[in-house]
């Protein structure tokens, strides 16, 4: 059995956090209200041409320590210390479903969630990335909702669909899920287009004091 640390974060950590008094240096740190992130998104027209899922290389190894990043995301977010055994292969663990309020323990039944879809970047600006680029952020690590854990029913009921057409079936995820969601594109300066924004600004009247936290990806 393999015991391994990654990401750096408790694995049932949200970025739903607290209100918190604007300063400089929260701004730094990218600590937006959610509405303020709403509106920090640019707005703009998206077009799919030229798509393929090819087109972002995912599930690599990216620090070469034989975990691809899928493994990586079923380890540091199991609730109890994953079962791995050789080549990194994950057999169990205990994981939380926020999309759905699902507990599983067989990995199996979860899909590695991008937050942002792959199709979905493409047409918000991914389509104009380097092809290291679009390996960096099918792979990201580096935020702790960018990739996530879901049972495979409600990752393939989203599919590419955006908050306009698509939000977990949870009803008390959805602040959760807008949060991320619009930290994510922030993070990797990705767009929004009409139905989108308001969609995430109706959630976003039912969210309270919701902010969202998110640090600028670095450029590959």
């Amino acid at each position: 059995m393999i015991t391994k640390t990654v990401r750096g974060f408790a694995p049932a950590a949200l970025t739903v956090l607290p209100l918190l008094a604007a300063t400089p240096a929260h701004a730094h740190a990218g600590v937006l209200t959610l509405s303020e992130g709403i509106q920090q998104l640019p707005l703009a027209a998206e077009s799919r041409e030229g798509y393929k899922r090819t087109s972002f290389k995912h599930w690599v190894d990216a620090d070469h320590d034989s975990c691809n990043t899928r493994a990586e995301v079923l380890i540091s977010e199991s609730r109890i210390p994953a079962t791995i055994e050789a080549g990194c292969r994950v057999t169990a663990g205990e994981w939380y479903s926020y999309y759905d309020g699902v507990t599983v323990t067989a990995p199996g039944g979860l899909d590695i969630d991008h937050m942002v879809p792959l199709a979905e970047a493409w047409d918000s600006g991914a389509s104009q990335w380097t092809a290291a680029r679009r390996e960096a952020y099918a792979n990201d690590l580096g935020a702790r909702r960018s990739l996530v854990a879901v049972t495979a029913k409600t990752n393939r009921s989203k599919a590419d669909q955006d908050p306009s057409t698509w939000l977990p079936p949870l009803a008390d995820a959805r602040c959760t899920y807008a949060a991320d969601w619009v930290s994510t594109k922030l993070r990797w300066g990705l767009t929004i287009d009409a139905p989108e924004a308001d969609a995430l600004d109706a959630i976003a009247e039912t969210c309270g004091n919701t902010t969202i936290e998110y640090e600028p990806a670095s450029d590959a």
